[in-house]
């Protein structure tokens, strides 16, 4: 038999679930976070979802209207390209492109841009001051403009796009780590620990980052929409991917002549970009209210 219990005991929620506590209080935010699930489930499983192939021409469907136009065919719901492409698959495949790639290529910088950050920290006198200054050059120019830099030294296409974006956040990524290490290095605990006999590694391992993570993950937030939109205008310009691969930069591009006889073309896949990054401010500004929330408690 269960004893009953004499004292009221206090319960105390966990890390992860006091900080989501604090993040849906918010509708809107929660709005954004399942439109993010949502395109990533898209992304993953794009090509299991799409009715038809995105690369496939149907000739005598050139042109359709969506499905809500009076003179629009239900099989094709988002209408078709000038190339008979079915604009929902298209649309589709084009969110592992867009947001799919943008969210890998925000990982593999985030490593990267901690990695060195994290040297970065550590390290004093010249080469310290070297890779500041590197870091005030490169930051200094507008990170398309830089993308666009490396993909003309490297040439278009889309895997040198991807390139080009990794290697613009990096610095993103140097600079916001390299900054808060040093701040919790000023602060007591890290002190204390260091009197104890905890080296670097160990101080940056289990006292700093879990400190920092917060602060990371918000810029990863942010540096996903950017890359998106550097995707996207890569392929606008014809730089980054190219026809007949449905990224929704190249779909812009692909119906902006066709803009007045097939506006379909050109504001589906637009209103897809702002989608996305909308959804994405959205998650990120939830997480930092979340993160000031509890920090202030």
């Amino acid at each position: 038999m269960a004893r009953e219990k004499i004292y009221q005991e206090e319960e105390f929620p966990s890390p992860l679930l006091y900080f989501w506590r604090n993040f849906k209080q918010s509708p809107i935010v929660i709005i954004g976070f399942v439109c993010f699930l949502l395109l990533l489930t898209l992304a993953i499983f794009a090509y299991f979802i799409t009715p038809y192939s995105s690369i496939e021409s149907h000739l005598n469907e050139i042109l359709l209207p969506p499905a809500w136009d009076d003179n629009a065919n239900v099989s094709y719901f988002l209408g078709t390209d000038h190339l008979g492409r079915d604009m929902l698959s298209r649309l589709i495949d084009g969110t592992s492109l867009t947001f799919g790639l943008s969210f890998i290529v925000v990982l593999i910088a985030l490593f990267w841009g901690v990695l060195i950050g994290a040297i970065s920290a550590l390290t004093k006198g010249i080469k310290s001051s070297i890779l500041n200054h590197a870091l005030d050059v490169i930051l200094s120019i507008p990170s398309l403009l830089l993308a666009i830099i490396v993909v003309a030294i490297l040439g278009p296409g889309l895997i040198n796009t991807l390139l080009a974006i990794i290697i613009v956040l990096i610095p993103q990524f140097i600079h916001v780590t390299k900054n808060a290490i040093k701040e919790e290095f000023t602060k007591e605990y890290v002190l204390a620990s260091r009197l104890d006999g905890a080296n670097s590694i160990r101080l940056l391992s289990y006292s700093v980052f879990p400190n920092i993570i917060d602060k990371l993950v918000i810029q990863a937030t942010f540096a996903q929409s950017a890359a998106i939109l550097d995707i996207a205008a890569l392929g606008f310009l014809g730089l980054g991917a190219q026809s007949p691969l449905p990224e929704w930069g190249t779909m812009l591009s692909d119906g902006l002549d066709l803009f007045y006889i097939a506006p379909w073309t050109v504001y589906l896949p637009g209103l897809a970009i702002l989608f996305s990054v909308i959804a994405i401010n959205l998650v990120g500004e939830g997480i930092r209210r979340a993160i000031k929330v509890g920090k202030n408690n």
